[in-house]
């Protein structure tokens, strides 16, 4: 026999194959679980909260515990999901869903969301992450970029839908996040800065019309936001990409 082998057909580079096939398989089947950690999608599109999955591909739930005291189990089969009000395009499993009532609000296609914490987003020391400027007075606009305060904005309709009042900052990220918007209809409503194009003519925004501003989801406060709030709030603009107007759902030639 030659070095090292154990018997005539068995020698340490082949065991050595072997247990690493082994061990492969097993960081398969554990990777494949964990990446179900968060929940496995069981709806068919027919009934909303389909049937909830226990066992194989879902691992066994575990509690984490957050920086603030509280656990957080997952996964929880008891979670509530975001809730969506609409209908099968057609009969067969699988069909896409037409909204139902208002669009923008549905919560389906690209206004779809989840339940997040109805909490704001904190940071080291337990303070809130996004609030306006008007309570971090610390932050402030950089030179030469423009300060939106006080500017129009309009929608996607090139219509005027309010004007700039505040910027809500990102105290942990330093960015804005938020463009504090008061209507010429009344009230106030935030826009995700990510869904503006600012220019010293104004802030402009393509998804959603002037007048579809109104129906923007609002924050229970005016000095800060939930999760749960920014969830609604960046969904009902998605959606406007889509269901803004009738022609962007239609093919493009």
């Amino acid at each position: 026999m030659e070095t090292g082998a154990i018997t005539q057909y068995v020698d340490v580079a082949q065991i050595v194959l072997y247990m690493f096939w082994i061990f492969f398989a097993g960081l398969i089947y554990y990777l494949a679980r964990e990446n179900h950690r968060e929940g496995y999608p069981m709806d068919n599109g027919h009934l909303q909260g389909g049937p909830v999955q226990i066992g194989w591909p879902m691992p066994e739930p575990k509690v984490f515990k957050m920086a603030d005291g509280r656990e957080f189990l997952a996964p929880d089969v008891n979670r509530v999901d975001g809730s969506y009000t609409a209908q099968p395009a057609h009969a067969w499993l699988g069909a896409p869903l037409e909204p139902v009532g208002d669009p923008l609000l549905a919560g389906v296609g690209p206004g779809a969301w989840a339940a997040r914490a109805d909490e704001p987003d904190l940071y080291h020391g337990g303070d809130i992450k996004i609030v306006p400027l008007r309570v971090a007075a610390d932050h402030g606009v950089m030179s030469p970029d423009i300060d939106p305060r006080g500017l129009p904005v309009y929608g996607a309709d090139r219509f005027e839908a309010g004007h700039v009042k505040d910027l809500w900052v990102d105290r942990c990220e330093m960015m804005f996040r938020y463009i504090e918007v008061s209507l010429h209809s009344g009230g106030t409503v935030l826009l995700p800065m990510t869904f503006s194009r600012i220019n010293r003519r104004g802030v402009f925004v393509s998804s959603i019309l002037a007048s579809q501003f109104a129906n923007v989801p609002t924050t229970k406060s005016d000095t800060q936001i939930t999760l749960l709030e920014e969830e609604k709030i960046t969904a009902y603009y998605g959606a406007g990409t889509l269901y803004a107007m009738p022609e962007r759902q239609e093919p493009l030639f």
